[in-house]
């Protein structure tokens, strides 16, 4: 019996130390694969290049680093974006999505909103609270929490912006000579409503600012371009469209299917965004709207930002071959209505991270752009919009 007992206690302990194990290496196991950088010589940035990025307001629509458990007040050696890096990239705003639902299996072409939910399991696997274990809601709430802190630990290189006056602080302190950051939440995807209208007045009072409709399955709005069908609104949808028309925030069609852009494009009179995409006559995949949606969409005076990982570029994805898309998406949509939307840290691979910006900045001048044009990707299409919308 002693024996056993031992032996018992023995497998015991090895279950509690491999159990530690698991979430203590686990979570950044899967980030150093899920969020990699392709590794690579430095890009070249000349002293031109330099002065004109330096003078730069630069802003990103969407970068997912709250997803995942690393302190973004410290320089990371995985991923792509921290606070850090941001500030040697030289962005002045970022916008900082929870992401909260993700099918297993997920795909460009069809997902069911009944798949398993991947989320779940980084949930309880990075040890979040136990209220966003089972609420896709709390989730939303909990990520806001975590910039917040941030903001708090950081004293002064992150303020989270809310309104036009956070924003117009920002950009003060910077033209100052502040190294600071303004983030902007936002929700990639509506089904943290959980179908409740009132859970609207619950994300906005966390901070959220950037509304995005839909993720990669149809939720209770209506149709996702990666759903089931080209669904367009459902009253529920269209209820909550009219309210974010109303209130000052971002209405982010990214991820939306082509029905519910029309529909939305029709009922509202607002700048509209496309966070994080390519362009589709450069790029013929799914996942890029056609180009005729891109000029609608910017023709209401809202901006497409471009994506940097391969399956929205279909060509390298170094910074020469970002502005190569960038300069397609001027010819077709304007360079007023042209923006960056990395997708940094939403699994996706790059050929660089947010700290490498100056090389873009080259990268653009050596596609043949002005510095004027160079202003508005690389921040100043987005400001405009910001300006538009937040109160």
């Amino acid at each position: 019996m002693r024996v056993l007992t031992k032996a018992l206690g023995a497998l015991l302990a090895l279950l509690i130390l491999a159990t530690a194990a698991f979430f203590l290496f686990a979570p950044a196991y899967v980030e150093s694969q899920r969020n990699a950088v392709i590794p690579h010589a430095p890009y070249p940035v000349s002293t031109e290049a330099r002065a004109l990025h330096d003078s730069l307001i630069v802003g990103d629509w969407h970068a997912d680093p709250l997803l995942w458990k690393r302190d973004l007040a410290e320089r990371g050696n995985r991923g792509q974006v921290d606070i850090p890096r941001l500030i040697e990239g030289g962005v002045a705003v970022q916008v900082f999505t929870a992401v909260t639902k993700s099918p297993a299996g997920q795909n460009y072409e069809e997902n069911s909103a009944e798949a398993f939910d991947n989320i779940t399991l980084l949930a309880v696997g990075q040890l979040w609270p136990m209220r966003t274990w089972t609420s896709i809601y709390e989730r939303a709430i909990y990520q806001a929490e975590k910039l917040h802190r941030f903001e708090r630990q950081l004293a002064g290189q992150l303020r989270i912006i809310k309104s036009r006056a956070d924003l117009d602080a920002v950009l003060t302190a910077r033209a100052e000579g502040g190294d600071i950051v303004g983030g902007i939440l936002g929700v990639e995807g509506l089904h943290p409503l959980e179908g409740d209208f009132a859970k609207l007045d619950g994300l906005y009072d966390a901070g959220h600012r950037l509304f995005g409709l839909h993720h990669f399955f149809d939720n209770e709005l209506g149709g996702s371009l990666h759903g089931t069908g080209d669904a367009g609104l459902t009253e529920f949808g269209l209820q909550v469209v009219a309210e974010l028309a109303r209130r000052p925030v971002i209405i982010d069609l990214a991820h939306s299917s082509p029905q519910v852009v029309r529909e939305v494009l029709e009922m509202t009179d607002v700048p509209l965004v496309l966070s994080h995409s390519g362009l589709h006559s450069h790029c013929e995949v799914t996942r890029n709207l056609p180009d005729d949606l891109m000029r609608q969409i910017a023709e209401t005076g809202g901006v497409i930002g471009m994506g940097y990982w391969a399956d929205v570029v279909c060509g390298p994805i170094t910074p020469d071959g970002i502005a190569e898309m960038i300069a397609a998406a001027i010819a077709v949509v304007g360079e007023d209505h042209v923006s960056l939307g990395s997708d940094f840290d939403g699994s996706v691979e790059t050929a660089f991270d947010t700290s490498e910006l100056p090389a873009l900045t080259h990268a653009l001048l050596a596609q043949g752009l002005s510095e004027a044009q160079i202003a508005k990707v690389m921040g100043g299409n987005m400001i405009r919009v910001l300006r538009a919308r937040l109160d």
